[in-house]
């Protein structure tokens, strides 16, 4: 039986195959080109309400006793927490400025240079303070910091694995913060970090409940 043969009916042409490989070519180094104009663009528009060096943050300063009190009132509450109780736990601003000293290292550092409590907004379920985050330049192998000194605002919520905090507000006196920026820093959870340190992390999501008041927060096990 004869096989059936195809027989090109024209010459042979390398021009479709060049124009696509033309095509992927400009495809990948339009991305790469976009990528880096979007890389830029956001390290220009960081660079307006940034600085070279940090702010100094204020002392925190907590006796022998007012520490040994505080450590028994976390304490109590951890364990009432992990027997299945209801039980609450009102903190102050000054208290949770105290716990920035006294929590453990996350692995990412400590807030105790980044941060200091200052006023409270139960109407909004917001805690607000003075902030120096240090952040990465373009240039990151330079190993060059540059600083948000300013006002920081956090939501205080809790969801599936228990309480957190994200950015919701950010002013630098003076100066405009791009609106992308603060929507880009309302991912980060800031207390996610300690959910996986033990004991700490299992109390963490025992938390069904937090109330911002004008004093603090006060947190609750009862949903």
């Amino acid at each position: 039986m004869a096989r059936i043969q195809k027989v090109p009916t024209g010459e042979f042409s390398p021009f479709y195959g060049c124009a696509i490989m033309t095509f992927a070519a400009l495809t990948f180094g339009g991305i790469i080109a976009w990528s880096a104009y979007s890389l830029i663009t956001q390290d220009k528009a960081i660079a307006v309400f940034t600085v070279d060096e940090p702010a100094k943050m204020a002392a925190i300063d907590m006796s022998a006793e007012v520490k040994a009190a505080l450590e028994k009132r976390l304490s109590d509450f951890a364990t009432a927490a992990k027997a299945g109780q209801a039980v609450e736990l009102s903190l102050s601003i000054a208290e949770l400025n105290a716990l920035l000293m006294m929590a453990p290292d996350s692995g990412y550092g400590s807030y105790t240079e980044l941060l200091r409590f200052e006023k409270a907004d139960p109407t909004k379920n917001t805690l607000s303070g003075q902030v120096s985050l240090p952040m990465n330049r373009i240039k990151f192998w330079e190993n060059k910091k540059r600083y948000l000194n300013g006002e920081i605002a956090f939501l205080i919520y809790v969801h599936a694995e228990g309480i957190d905090a994200k950015v919701v507000d950010v002013k630098v006196p003076h100066k405009v913060v791009a609106e992308g920026f603060i929507t880009g820093m309302e991912i980060w959870p800031w207390v996610a970090p300690y959910r996986k340190i033990e004991p700490l992390g299992t109390v963490l999501k025992l938390i069904k409940k937090a109330t911002v008041t004008a004093d603090g927060v006060t947190l609750s096990t009862k949903a």
